[in-house]
């Protein structure tokens, strides 16, 4: 069997038909495998049928759902390319992202009718000529169809392999540290390679139980899901994620693994009577997307609950260094060494391996990093070195072992709660303000959610407030993209070079921040 992601979900329905696939733990939902692979079977044939062709890139707007994971896997078996979108996104955003990947197809969600209903109404704004809504209700949207309608047109049978090996999976959109997202491109086979070092790496088991509560257009939810689907494990899917809702599910549903942002894990540890809840089910959970502090994997310990954190990113498809069992608390901090299928190196500014717990740049390398950023072949070449490695631009030192220790990011990334926020995005919102000279954004530490941006300004108008500055990007950013805070400075500080000094303001501005 050649390698099309799409397939796993054809051979786990003929391996484990009865077997759940899927739980939706808000409505109820409940699928086979079988009964997932038919949905999946009868979407693919309704879009080939709409004119969706090998190639073509499908976007999706939808929240965790049974449909999405129908859309990924339909659209992946009959060769389209899938563009998660971030629907935390705004209007002007979600269309740069259309026009850019080229979609010509949509499946949104009632919950975003107003943001794609005013990117209609720019016309050819972007290249979306089929729009889908999945609604509980009745579509009322005249320019989109009815998804149910549309998917259960089609027949159950197996629609024809359309990709396979190097051909485009999907195009997953990432911040730039210019301010411009840009496509992180994965094949069916960098993708294949991800799955296959994931479960050389990690204690994921035949008949677990797998609660996915980050969102699906993350590449730390989606590579797990996709994961289940190969391994004949359960996803519990939470439409959005809720602690209290977190702690319920894992004795109702018997969960086993998770993956989980520090952020999360913080919301979980304040619920009250913790240890009323029977989570001896519980093997693991992984936390990824930021350093986690040392006391949460503390505290989660002194519960009897093992933390395991993992280090990733959208460019390498997922992994690149993980902690094992034997060592989350007896290497806490770390996390952990690099994947089976996977080489990491810690590199100074010239390349060269740094010594054993020396400062440097991690750089990975493995079949499963990203072929390429769409459409920019000079981010790809400044990213990825000419024999394979992957700058990932995240400072960190490895010890004589090949244990990892996350230190600090060289780009100015900021991860809120999870998400990534690049301060440019923000920076080049603010110096449109007739009043601002110059702006930086930096992080600043959250209790909350790990770090928050904040903005140090320099002002013409002294009669501009903190306020003022805050209300200024309201509607033009994401709201997880917003500063929190703002102070003024008379002079940014920059190198010889020009380089605006962040570290220094980090020294000055230190937090935390503003919750």
């Amino acid at each position: 069997m050649k390698n099309n992601i799409g397939l796993l979900l054809t051979k786990r329905a003929l391996i484990n038909p009865q077997r759940e696939a899927y739980v939706d733990s808000q409505s109820g939902l409940r699928l086979s495998f079988e009964e997932l692979n038919k949905r999946c079977n009868r979407l693919a044939n309704s879009l080939i049928k709409s004119g969706v062709k090998p190639g073509d890139r499908v976007a999706l707007a939808l929240m965790n759902s049974a449909e999405f994971l129908e859309a990924y896997f339909a659209i992946a078996k009959i060769g389209g390319v899938v563009v998660p979108l971030n629907w935390r996104l705004i209007a002007d955003e979600l269309e740069f992202i259309l026009k850019d990947s080229g979609s010509t197809t949509l499946i949104f969600g009632e919950e975003f009718n107003d943001i794609f209903q005013e990117l209609y109404s720019r016309g050819r704004k972007t290249n979306i000529d089929t729009w889908i809504q999945v609604s509980d209700s009745r579509n009322d949207l005249t320019f989109s169809e009815d998804y149910v309608l549309f998917r259960d047109a089609g027949e159950e049978t197996e629609p024809p392999i359309g990709a396979e090996e190097d051909d485009l999976l999907y195009i997953m959109y990432t911040s730039g540290t210019t301010g411009s997202p840009k496509g992180v491109v994965h094949s069916h086979n960098t993708s294949m390679w991800a799955l296959t070092t994931f479960i050389a790496s990690t204690d994921l088991r035949d008949g677990d139980r797998y609660l996915v509560a980050l969102p699906l257009f993350h590449v730390g939810s989606l590579v797990p899901v996709t994961l289940n689907i190969y391994w004949g494990v359960t996803s519990v899917v939470m439409r959005e994620f809720d602690p209290l809702k977190a702690w319920e599910l894992i004795p109702e549903e018997k969960i086993t693994c998770s993956l989980l942002v520090p952020a999360m894990l913080n919301f979980m540890s304040q619920v009250p009577n913790i240890t009323g809840y029977d989570y001896s089910t519980l093997r693991w959970i992984q936390s990824g997307a930021a350093p986690l502090p040392e006391n949460l994997i503390q505290t989660y310990a002194d519960w009897n609950i093992e933390v395991h954190q993992i280090y990733g990113l959208t460019e390498v498809c997922g992994p690149a260094c993980v902690i094992n069992a034997e060592n989350a608390l007896k290497r806490i901090g770390s996390t952990g060494q690099v994947f089976f299928h996977t080489e990491g190196r810690v590199v100074d500014e010239n390349g060269i391996d740094c010594q054993p717990g020396e400062q440097g740049e991690i750089w990975i390398r493995g079949k499963h990093i990203m072929l390429e950023y769409w459409n920019r072949p000079e981010a790809t070449a400044e990213t990825i070195t000419r024999d394979g490695w992957l700058r990932t631009g995240d400072v960190a030192s490895m010890d004589e072992e090949g244990y990892v220790y996350i230190q600090d990011r060289i780009k100015d990334m900021i991860i809120s709660g999870g998400e990534n926020v690049y301060p440019a995005e923000i920076e080049n919102i603010l110096i449109s303000h007739p009043g601002i000279v110059e702006v930086a954004v930096i992080g600043q530490s959250s209790n909350t959610w790990g770090e928050s941006p904040f903005a140090v300004v320099v002002r013409s108008d002294a009669n501009i407030n903190e306020d003022d500055i805050l209300n200024y990007c309201e509607g033009k950013l994401a709201r997880f993209k917003l500063p929190k805070g703002a102070a003024f400075i008379e002079t940014i500080p920059r190198n010889a070079n020009g380089k605006v000094l962040k570290r220094e303001l980090r020294e000055k501005f230190p937090g935390p921040a503003r919750e």
